[in-house]
């Protein structure tokens, strides 16, 4: 029995030991994880990332991979520095505004922009943010529409820059209509306001994006039409004649229906002019544009232009083609090679 209790701490000693080796093999303690390589953070390029493109079009392999690493700021942020009031220079800075002109070329000859906008403020923000230098104008058309947020985030935008100005009248833009030529009109007509000297004027959407530098702009601009002005179209096709041949009702954004109510113009174009179909969008030098507002012939157009179809398909390229037009400035009659262009080639 003696020998019995001198042999009892040492199984017990034992049986511990043992109980402890099977849980330690049965749960091995972990192993350090292996150190994974780490990736380059992902970092914003802005909005348009000039080396980046470049690597693209010459077709580098580099480039796709550069890309991944690379992000455009999302909405919000871009909310986020628009609701920053007082804070132009850090906005200008971090959204990556050009400052100052990058050439001696391009300081000399001024453009001027009328862009329409109404949704997708991250998308304007980079338009503005693409053809932006300081020598040009832009008049903004916000669409009356809009939501009112968005309108004031424009707005806070616009108060940054002193060429960049929201047109002093708005309209209820449909997506084609008397009113969105109407737009178009509102902004030049602040556009040829004395304090803004400027050598031709382009119209864009808000959606819309440029493949071209503000150089590149400028050097086609000179080379292939240098005061003459772009508005690519045709004489109207026969199946489209009936579209201004009578009165159309316009329906507006609300779903409400505008009838025109001219009456003088209703079938035939005033002054015998022959129809042109083409374009919206245009490329006008400045004494174009001083036509458009003072000559009676472009105000009759522009009232027999409520009852048709589209307008601003036919009213740009029919004055445009307009024979005899006087310079506003001087009087004179413009010559037709300087006045009229076949659009871009």
């Amino acid at each position: 029995m003696s020998q019995l209790r001198a042999t009892k701490p040492g199984l017990l000693v034992c049986t511990a030991i043992c109980i402890f080796i099977f849980l330690y093999l049965r749960n091995p303690a972990p192993e350090e994880p292996e150190e994974e390589p780490t990736s380059p953070a992902v970092v914003e390029c802005g909005f348009y990332p000039d080396e980046l493109c470049s690597a693209l079009f010459e077709g580098k392999e580099a480039a796709l991979q550069i890309a991944k690493f690379c992000k455009t700021p999302h909405g919000s942020k871009i909310f986020a520095h628009l609701h920053r009031p007082g804070n132009c220079s850090r906005l200008s800075q971090e959204l990556h505004f050009i400052t100052r002109p990058l050439s001696t070329e391009e300081g000399t000859f001024s453009l001027a922009y009328v862009i329409t906008t109404h949704k997708e403020l991250a998308m304007f923000v980079q338009l503005l943010r693409a053809i932006y230098v300081p020598q040009n104008v832009y008049c903004i058309h916000v669409d009356e529409k809009a939501p009112k947020k968005y309108k004031t985030a424009v707005q806070s935008l616009v108060n940054c820059f002193e060429n960049v100005f929201i047109s002093s009248k708005r309209e209820k833009v449909a997506r084609t209509g008397f009113r969105r030529l109407n737009a178009d009109i509102n902004c030049m007509k602040d556009l040829v306001h004395p304090r803004f000297q400027w050598n031709y004027v382009i119209n864009l959407c808000g959606q819309d994006f440029p493949i071209k530098t503000n150089k590149e702009i400028i050097r086609y601009i000179r080379s292939k039409w240098n005061d003459k002005n772009i508005t690519p179209g045709v004489v109207q096709p026969p199946n489209s004649k009936s579209k201004t041949s009578q009165s159309h009702p316009e329906f507006t954004p609300e779903g409400n229906i505008y009838v025109s109510p001219n009456e003088r113009f209703r079938v035939e174009p005033p002054h015998n002019l022959t129809i042109y179909f083409g374009s919206a969008y245009y490329v006008l030098t400045r004494k174009s544009v001083e036509f458009v507002l003072t000559d009676t012939r472009a105000k009759d157009m522009l009232r027999w232009s409520k009852d048709i179809q589209g307008p601003e398909r036919h009213y740009w390229v029919t004055l445009n083609r307009l024979k005899g037009k006087n310079d506003p400035a001087t009087g004179r009659v413009f010559r037709p090679e300087a006045a009229t262009g076949d659009g871009c080639p």
